[in-house]
Formats: C-alpha cells, sequence, structure tokens
C-alpha cells in the first residue's frame, strides 16, 4: 500500500511538472512608458532584452530598501542585456518620485505611472513591490511580490540572459 501511494504521488508530482515545464508564459503588455525625462520605451522596443519592470513607491520602506539591490543588479547585467524600469505609482507624487530618483542617482529609467494605466496592464497591480521579469522573446518569466531573495532574483535573470 505504502508503494501505490508513493507511486501515486510521483506520478501526479511529475504531472505538475510537467505541466508548469509546458504551460505557456503570458505575454508581457504591450504599453509605452513615459520616463522622467519625458522618453518613450515601449515594450516592443525592448525585445530581444530582457527587462525587470518594477513598481514602487516613495512611501513604500520595502521598495526604499530594495533599490540599491536593484542598482547593483542593473549596473552589474546591464552591460549583458538587462534592461530596468521603475514604474512609480500613481499615487506618489511626482516631485517625490523625482527627488528619490535624483538623490540615488538611480541609472535606470523611471516612468510615473500617472494614469495608472501600466499598473492595470500588468495585472491591476495595487501592493508595491512588486517586479516583473521579462524574456527576451516579451513574456513574463517571473513575479516578485514583496520581499524576494535577492540571488534568486540574479540568477533568474542570468538564466533569462542567457536563454
Amino acid at each position: 500500500m505504502k508503494k501505490f501511494v508513493l507511486g501515486l504521488v510521483v506520478v501526479a508530482l511529475a504531472g505538475a511538472g510537467a505541466w508548469l515545464l509546458f504551460t505557456p508564459k503570458p505575454n508581457a503588455p504591450a504599453v509605452t512608458f513615459e520616463t522622467l525625462d519625458e522618453q518613450n520605451i515601449s515594450m516592443q522596443s525592448l525585445r530581444g532584452k530582457v527587462v525587470l519592470v518594477k513598481f514602487w513607491a516613495t512611501s513604500c520602506v520595502t521598495c526604499v530598501q530594495q533599490m540599491p539591490d536593484t542598482i547593483e543588479l542593473y549596473d552589474a547585467l546591464s552591460p549583458k542585456g538587462l534592461e530596468v524600469i521603475a514604474v512609480a505609482m500613481s499615487y506618489d507624487p511626482i516631485e517625490f518620485v523625482k527627488q528619490f530618483a535624483t538623490s540615488r542617482n538611480l541609472p535606470f529609467p523611471v516612468a510615473p505611472d500617472k494614469s495608472n494605466a501600466i499598473a492595470k496592464a500588468f495585472d491591476d497591480v495595487r501592493l508595491t513591490p512588486i517586479a516583473f521579469l521579462i524574456d527576451k522573446q516579451g513574456k513574463i518569466v517571473k513575479r516578485y511580490l514583496g520581499v524576494y531573495d535577492k540571488r534568486d532574483l540574479r540568477l533568474a535573470v542570468e538564466k533569462a540572459l542567457a536563454g
């Protein structure tokens, strides 16, 4: 009986693993980010790069704590094709966002989501921090909500860059 139950568990896990492997990854939404320096960056123009779209707010303690790690990741991997877009939530005052980006010398584009359209396009984001890792083909490969393991994120980015 134990062997039978163990066999069922193994078959169930194998089926779940196969489902995860063969489930199509969703496309990133076809949005255009308007940056603080008034540039427009479309998701389409980022094809061929690995993109981390990070939703954040200046009032979010975890977001602020994660920003140095995001800068470090960007500095290390942008030469290999990583792009980071920091999307400031619509409720975040634009002057606070500008001050934060300037005082922290953020090296990647910061895009205020003035009308909340970008957050809505990405599954109606309401909580921060949340980040979406998008592969070179424009598919969302992973979503990170809240505190995440920065080593796991780096490995996932490196894997996406290699693929």
